[in-house]
């Protein structure tokens, strides 16, 4: 696979520009690698977020927080996150949630994956509350990287 080659094929680096014309992106994901991701985790990533990995292997945001993560550390954070000896007893079940960026902070976005939905929520690591924070990737992207602080939602 090539990259993307037509600009409608650019909308989620267009939305992450409009809200912070700073923003730097990751070179992208090709659809092997997404494949492979999405077959180690035992489900399919995220409409949204696939198209958007396919763009951009990571959105990297002000003071240089990894608003999207790269492919590799969303497998590599959910792995860690869904394995029953991890957190035993400390927190909430983390299976519902397929997290894919952070604010730098410590508190962790997230995909609900069961029920399904295109809402973001946000897991607080002091407290394990877990609080809508956008109605869909898009609306995630223009609210965090407009913000410019830890606590926009």
């Amino acid at each position: 696979m090539t990259g993307p080659t037509d600009l409608a094929a650019l909308v989620w680096r267009e939305a992450a520009t409009g809200a912070l014309p700073g923003v730097t992106f990751q070179p992208f994901v090709d659809a092997t690698a997404l494949a492979e991701a999405e077959q180690r985790l035992g489900r399919g990533l995220p409409t949204q977020l696939a198209a958007l990995l396919l763009e951009t292997n990571g959105v990297v945001g002000a003071y240089a927080k990894d608003v999207v993560w790269s492919l590799d550390r969303i497998l590599e954070q959910n792995l860690q996150f869904w394995a029953p000896d991890t957190f035993p007893g400390l927190y909430m079940p983390f299976d519902p949630l397929l997290f894919f960026g952070d604010n730098g902070g410590g508190d962790q976005f997230a995909f609900v994956l069961t029920p399904e939905r295109p809402d973001i929520f946000v897991w607080d690591h002091e407290t394990d509350s877990r609080l809508w924070a956008a109605r869909e990737l898009e609306d995630y992207l223009q609210r965090s990287l407009a913000s410019g602080g830890d606590w926009w939602w």
